[in-house]
This record gives structure tokens, C-alpha cells and sequence, in this order.
């Protein structure tokens, strides 16, 4: 059985600078482009761990091409919409010397996502989905997610969502944020977002008050691990991994993928932090959201076609 990620293709470009960006002149970095995106980096994630992983998303007339290849040589089965008017949503992510990053964001053909993108098929021999949070900061997507989360309770397929930032989820509010998910029973925030869902001050109390929700709540805190409240108490926790810090694109993405994969695969909750912990560390250690390349699957089986324009 399959998981299911909705959520955003995104192309990357990570400058990684040593020295403070300064203001009207040049600073010099080491400059790369990479494929990410919230939920394709989950997914990609995934598959490379081992999950028969699917996701929904769109992509631009400018780069969908390259992200479908790329896509399916991580193992992922891409359902893609490529939209002939916008770009490909990209971030510009620069990264210091302790590997921390700012973004600029653009979220293009991404934020358009929609109801025209999902067809009942999708959960065919699906287990799971999870949604990127991105996917219900914009209207088009909101009602992408409630029709998803609909369709899938409705099959008794478990839901997770990840509120995936921390600003869009202020714009949106936290409030509207729970409400929109209520369906969903998992969610994987880090700890900036738990406490802004919560108005809690520490990790552990935020997760309790989650699990009050959503009746499970994986809380990821970085190099410090992560820890799982169920049902109003806290029932595991992991430590941190040690890695080296090169970027930090795409760890929590990579914790989800690591989480999920384990759950989905019969793993107990504190084997299932581990997991994420583990693949969040390796996530660091890379540059870019996405793993190393490992196998190149044969790119017969796509679904990438271009949006009506009647």
C-alpha cells in the first residue's frame, strides 16, 4: 500500500555564504540549483527509504520536465500537472556558515494547485496521506486538501499533515490552520509551529496539547531530536543524530518521510523517531532537500501533461 503526498515542487537555489550577505555590493557564495519543495522532498524521501511513495503537485511550463525526471529517478510515482502560463515555484535559499537559511519565495505554478489536479484514482491502493501544509495557504489548494482529506477518511486511509512554515501558517492562522486539519490524526510539526498551534512555551506541553487535536503529534526539535505525544501524554522520544551541518533544506521533509515510512512499515513510535531523526541528519549533511541518487527507474510511467487552455 501506497503513500500519498500532496504538495509543492519547488526549484531551489541554495547560496551557501560564509560571510554576512552584505547590503548593495557582492558577497561571495557557492551558488547550486536543486530540485525541492516541501512535499516532493517528503516523498522523495520516502521512496529512497523504501516506501512506495506518490505525489500530487504542479508544476511550471519552464522547469516541469526536469523535476519529472527527477522525480522518477528518487523512485517517486509523480501525478503532475504542468501549467502552461506560470513558473515552477522556486525559492532562493541562502544558508550560512552554521548551516541556517533564509528564503525568498515565489510559490508560482505551486500555489495554484487545485481541485482541477485531483481525481478519485489517486487513492486507489493508497495507506496514507500526507499533506504539506504549503498546499492550504492559498485558496485553490484549501480546497484541494478539504476534498483529499474528505475522500480519504471516507476509505479509512490515515491522514498526516505537516504545517511545513512557520510565517505562511501566522498569515494563515493557527486557529483556521487546526480547524481545516481536524480530519487529519497525525501531525508533524517542528517546534517553532507546535508552539504557535499551541501558545505553549516547551515542546513537551505543545505536543501533549496536539495530541489533544489530532490524537497523535510527532514534534521535531532538530539537533535535540524529536519526541511523540498520543491521546494527552507524551509516549516517546528520540534522541538527536549527530551530522555534519552542511544546509538544512529539507530535514524536516526528510524527518516526515523517515517517520512515516517506519509507521507505515509496523514500527513503534519511538523506532518510528528514530527513523526520522536518522534521515533528517543525513538530510543535513547534503546540499538540497532531496537524497542521494541511488537508482534511475525507467521514466515510461509518467504523468506529466500540459493544463487545458479552452
Amino acid at each position: 500500500m501506497g503513500l500519498l503526498v500532496i504538495g509543492d515542487v519547488v526549484t531551489d537555489v541554495v547560496a551557501l555564504h560564509e560571510a554576512p550577505v552584505a547590503t548593495g555590493t557582492d558577497t561571495a557564495a557557492d551558488i547550486v540549483l536543486r530540485p525541492g519543495g516541501s512535499g516532493a522532498n517528503t516523498a522523495s524521501w520516502a521512496a529512497h527509504l523504501g516506501a512506495d511513495a506518490r505525489l500530487l503537485t504542479r508544476v511550471g511550463f519552464d522547469t516541469g520536465e526536469w523535476h519529472q525526471t527527477e522525480l522518477l529517478r528518487d523512485g517517486v510515482r509523480p501525478h503532475m500537472r504542468m501549467d502552461p502560463d506560470h513558473p515552477t515555484a522556486v525559492v532562493i535559499a541562502m544558508v550560512d556558515s552554521a548551516g541556517e537559511r533564509s528564503m525568498l519565495t515565489n510559490r508560482g505554478a505551486g500555489g495554484l494547485i487545485g481541485l482541477d489536479d485531483w481525481a478519485d484514482d489517486l487513492l486507489d491502493d493508497v495507506a496514507h496521506l500526507h499533506l504539506s501544509g504549503y498546499t492550504l495557504f492559498a485558496e485553490p489548494g484549501l480546497r484541494l486538501a478539504r476534498t483529499a482529506m474528505a475522500e480519504a477518511a471516507g476509505r479509512g486511509v490515515t491522514i498526516s499533515v505537516d504545517p511545513s512554515s512557520v510565517g505562511f501558517l501566522h498569515e494563515f492562522g493557527p486557529g483556521r490552520f487546526l480547524h481545516e486539519t481536524a480530519s487529519a490524526k497525525l501531525i508533524i510539526p517542528n517546534l517553532d509551529e507546535a508552539l504557535l498551534l499551541t501558545g505553549e512555551i516547551t515542546a513537551e506541553r505543545a505536543a501533549v496539547a496536539l495530541s489533544e487535536t489530532y490524537g497523535t503529534a510527532a514534534v521535531k526539535r532538530g539537533p535535540d531530536g524529536a519526541l511523540l505525544a498520543r491521546d494527552g501524554r507524551v509516549t516517546a522520544t528520540a534522541p538527536g543524530v549527530a551530522a555534519e551541518v552542511v544546509d538544512s533544506t529539507g530535514a524536516g521533509d526528510a524527518f516526515a518521510a523517515g517517520f512515516l515510512t517506519a509507521l507505515l512499515g509496523g514500527a513503534g513510535d519511538e523506532e518510528a523517531l528514530a527513523s526520522g531523526c536518522r534521515a533528517g541528519a543525513d538530510a543535513v549533511s547534503l546540499v538540497g532537500g532531496r537524497p542521494r541518487i541511488r537508482r534511475s527507474p525507467s521514466l515510461g510511467s509518467n504523468q506529466l501533461y500540459p493544463l487545458d487552455t479552452d
